[in-house]
């Protein structure tokens, strides 16, 4: 009973984290248009039928049926529906009128005090800093909460101590032999090292961290050298030969390397078969953002693979094979991963809530990425075509032109429908899969 009540504080703990995440977000929007005087008409989170809603001021606030997602109506988003006869039937009728509604509908509020209150408008760099400020909202979250797990809770980070020592020498990727008592021995097992042991030095050289103890071991490949470590209070020395094979190439993140097809990135250097012990080390304020650079780097990798990745994820939905731990998930995924972490009783509170933190720090910088990809509907196709407005009105002014006026991105409507079209489809198939064939994270 009181495992399924901390799987589901879990989800709760996510849930309403992604929650106040979309409203943050939404506020990130909402305040830069106040202050560009814009008006902005309903600030509401979620979709469908309204649950509340309150007026104040010019603006209602409410929270709708659907949680999946949140929007700001400014109005004006559009230009004016021309007056001149301009628009005429064509071939494309049905996007022509589907633009034309769209137009209708961003002036529908607008009333007459407010020809200088519409967001198409706009200078250029007023209309940027609205759209992108809904990002930077989470970009800011993310910062601060990989703050509170960094510098509050601290880093996963290897001691000086041996957590576990290979039996069996076995080169990286090759499968360990089932009889273990009929394989050749590792350096560290032939020396006796066991688990509990503290490295204390290596070829006379002090070892205060697992990292540098690590490259002096695979720089140090067939040669014989002293090693000491401490064993019950007590200082042991012996000596000790790295066998050479392959070893992973680590990158400055401190993870194992992969090529463009997700293979780990091998390298020939010396081996003892030892694995350290690991312990939450705090972090200085310093270490926050490199550490959020990192994070943004990999989601955008994901985000860059993200239609190969949807095919793995779809051939793992409908057939036997195993998810991609590192593809993506849905929020029903996250859930379930914040659910299975708060429910593992035989790990320290604070190192859950630490996966907690981290998970929600994640979501908030995957949002940041996704958000910014220069596609409409997300931010980073409203931020493309206004920069797309500002390039054509400066050319003209360079030319001596005409300047062209706002760029009427309702022309972008097709493309919204099928991008919209296809990130609900997307994300239907993230939730399937993470309902038939979840993301196997803890064995």
């Amino acid at each position: 009973m009181v495992t399924v009540l901390l799987f589901i504080g879990g989800v709760l703990f996510v849930a309403i984290g992604i929650a106040l995440s979309i409203a943050l977000h939404e506020v990130g929007h909402l305040l830069p248009a106040k202050l560009f005087k814009v008006r902005v008409t309903r600030y509401m989170i979620g979709f469908g039928p309204t649950m509340w809603s309150r007026k104040k001021g010019e603006t209602e606030y409410g929270i709708k049926a659907i949680p999946a997602g949140g929007y700001v109506a400014m109005i004006g988003m559009y230009p004016p529906n021309p007056t001149d006869g301009s628009v005429r039937p064509s071939s494309t009728g049905m996007f022509q009128t589907l633009a034309t509604e769209a137009r209708s509908v961003a002036h529908e509020e607008v009333g007459p005090d407010d020809s200088n209150r519409v967001f198409y408008k706009l200078p250029v760099w007023k209309k940027i800093i609205i759209m992108l400020g809904g990002p930077f909202m989470n970009l800011l979250i993310g910062v601060v909460l990989m703050g509170v797990l960094l510098m509050g809770f601290g880093m996963a980070a290897p001691t000086t101590t041996v957590a576990e020592v290979n039996a069996c020498q076995v080169a990286f990727g090759d499968p360990v032999p089932v009889n273990l008592n009929n394989c050749t021995q590792t350096p560290a097992a032939a020396a006796g090292l066991k688990p509990g042991d503290t490295i204390k030095s290596f070829d006379g050289k002090e070892v205060t961290d697992w990292t540098t103890f690590t490259s002096w071991v695979r720089a140090a490949a067939g040669q014989s050298v002293p090693l000491v470590y401490e064993r019950g209070g007590q200082n042991i020395s012996t000596t000790i030969t790295p066998v050479l094979t392959a070893r992973p190439v680590i990158g400055a993140n401190g993870q194992a390397e992969v090529d463009a097809s997700g293979t780990t990135v091998t390298v020939q250097a010396g081996f003892l078969g030892v694995g350290p012990t690991s312990a939450m080390v705090r972090q200085p304020a310093s270490a926050v953002l490199p550490v959020v650079g990192e994070n943004i780097a990999q989601i955008g990798g994901i985000v860059f693979q993200l239609p190969q990745k949807l095919v793995g994820v779809a051939q793992a939905a409908f057939s036997s094979e195993p998810r991609d731990p590192n593809g993506p998930i849905s929020v029903v995924g996250v859930g379930r991963v914040a659910g299975e972490v708060a429910a593992m009783e035989d790990i320290p509170l604070s190192s859950r809530v630490a996966t907690l933190v981290s998970l929600l720090a994640g979501v908030n910088l995957a949002l940041f990425v996704f958000n910014l990809i220069p596609l409409l509907p997300l931010d980073g196709g409203h931020v493309l075509g206004a920069l797309y407005e500002g390039a054509r009105r400066t050319v003209a002014k360079v030319f001596k032109r005409k300047d062209p006026g706002p760029f009427d991105i309702a022309k972008m409507l097709p493309v919204t429908y099928v991008a919209a079209v296809v990130l609900i489809a997307m994300g239907a198939l993230l939730i399937y899969a993470d309902i038939v064939k979840p993301v196997n994270l803890f064995g």
